[in-house]
C-alpha cells in the first residue's frame, strides 16, 4: 500500500505542472475574445478560408473563446502584417491571416512600408498548399500561353506584394510579356468583378480553389480560361495546363521561377504577432492542427468546396527560412526580376 501510495503521489507531482498550465490558458481564453484579422476585403479567398476556421478553432482552445473575423484590407495586406508584428497586443489574443507573399517580400528587396520581419512571426499554420492560376476572358483571346507570349493585355492586381502583382510582374520582366498591370484593387473579389465587367482581360495568382469555390460558372461555362498554372507541382485537376516552373529559360531563371512559386505551398497562412508567450503560441498551433482534422470543420469546408491540405506552424517557419537560405546568384535574378 505505501509503494502504490508512494507511486500514486509521484505521478500527481508529475502531472501537476502541465495540468496547471493548462488550467492557466483555459483560465485566460476563457475570459476572452480572440480577433482574427484578415488582409483583405469580405468575399475573397483569404476571407472565405478565415471565416471558416473561425467557426471551429475557437471549439479546440481550452476555454473555448469565440474567435471573431475582423477585415483589414490595404496594400495588399501588408497593412495587417504590419499590424499584426508592429501593433497588437502580443498575448495570444489576436492572430491573422495576410498574403502567402508578405514571407518573401523582405527577401526580395520591397521593403517599401515593410515593418516586419517574417522569420519572427509566430507562425501558426496554413489550411492548404495549393496551386494559382492565370486565367482570362473568352473576349481576350488568350487561351495558351504562347498567346500569352504574344499578345497585348491587362492583368488586375490588389498590391505590391500580393500574388496578384507579383507573379503577372515576374512574367512580364523575364519574359518580356507586353502586359499592363492594373493594381489597387482592395481585394480578389474585386479583381474579380472587374473581370467580369470586362474592365480588365485577366488575373494572375487567382488561387484555383477560391476559383472553383467562388467562380466555377466562369470556368465551366468557358467565360474565363487557364493557360497557365502557379505552383510547384499541377494541380491535379490541370494535368495538361503548363505550370510556371517549367518555362524557365536557363537554370538560374527556373530556380527564381520556383523560388517565387515556392509561397504557394504556404498557401492559406495564420500567424500571431512575435513573442507571445510559448505556451500561448502552442495552444494557438494545437488548436489550429486540432480544427484540420474536425469533421465539422471538414464538412463545411467540403460544401464551400475548399481544398484542406494542413501546413503546420512549425512546416511554415522552415519555409521562411528556406527562403532566406537563397543562393546569391538567384535571388540577384529574383530581385532583377520584381523592380
Amino acid at each position: 500500500m505505501s509503494v502504490t501510495f508512494r507511486l500514486l503521489a509521484a505521478a500527481a507531482l508529475l502531472l501537476a505542472p502541465v495540468t496547471a498550465s493548462a488550467d492557466a490558458i483555459s483560465d485566460f481564453y476563457g475570459k476572452k475574445q480572440i480577433r482574427l484579422l484578415i488582409g483583405y476585403s469580405p468575399g475573397g479567398g483569404y476571407d472565405l478560408y478565415a471565416r471558416v476556421l473561425a467557426r471551429h478553432m475557437g471549439e479546440h482552445l481550452p476555454g473555448n473563446p469565440t474567435i471573431l473575423p475582423e477585415n483589414m484590407p490595404g496594400a495588399g495586406s501588408l497593412r495587417a502584417a504590419n499590424y499584426l508584428y508592429a501593433a497588437a497586443p502580443k498575448d495570444g489574443t489576436v492572430f491573422g491571416t495576410f498574403s502567402r507573399g508578405m514571407a518573401m517580400e523582405a527577401l526580395l528587396s520591397h521593403s517599401q512600408g515593410i515593418q516586419y520581419d517574417p522569420a519572427k512571426f509566430t507562425w501558426i499554420g496554413s489550411v492548404s498548399d495549393e496551386v494559382s492560376v492565370c486565367a482570362f476572358t473568352a473576349a481576350s483571346g488568350i487561351k495558351t500561353w504562347a498567346d500569352m507570349k504574344a499578345g497585348s493585355y491587362s492583368i488586375g492586381g490588389t498590391a505590391s506584394g500580393s500574388d496578384t502583382d507579383i507573379f503577372p510582374t515576374v512574367l512580364r520582366d523575364m519574359f518580356g510579356l507586353k502586359l499592363k498591370l492594373v493594381t489597387g484593387f482592395p481585394g480578389g473579389s474585386d479583381v474579380d468583378l472587374a473581370l467580369r465587367r470586362k474592365e480588365i482581360d485577366g488575373r494572375c495568382g487567382w488561387s484555383w480553389s477560391s476559383l472553383m469555390a467562388r467562380d466555377r460558372s466562369m470556368y465551366e461555362s468557358h467565360e474565363i480560361v487557364v493557360p497557365l498554372q502557379i505552383g510547384l507541382k499541377r494541380h491535379p485537376e490541370l494535368p495538361d495546363v503548363p505550370l510556371i516552373t517549367e518555362l524557365g529559360e536557363n537554370p538560374t531563371d527556373t530556380a527564381v521561377l520556383k523560388l517565387v512559386a515556392s509561397r504557394q505551398a504556404m498557401a492559406r497562412p495564420f500567424a500571431a504577432p512575435p513573442g507571445i508567450p510559448a505556451e500561448r503560441a502552442e495552444a494557438l498551433r494545437a488548436a489550429f492542427d486540432a480544427t484540420m482534422k474536425d469533421p465539422a470543420f471538414l464538412e463545411e469546408a467540403r460544401k464551400l468546396e475548399l481544398e484542406v491540405h494542413p501546413v503546420d506552424g512549425a512546416t511554415l517557419a522552415k519555409i521562411v527560412a528556406d527562403v532566406a537560405a537563397t543562393p546569391a546568384d538567384v535571388l540577384k535574378r529574383a530581385v532583377e526580376v520584381l523592380k
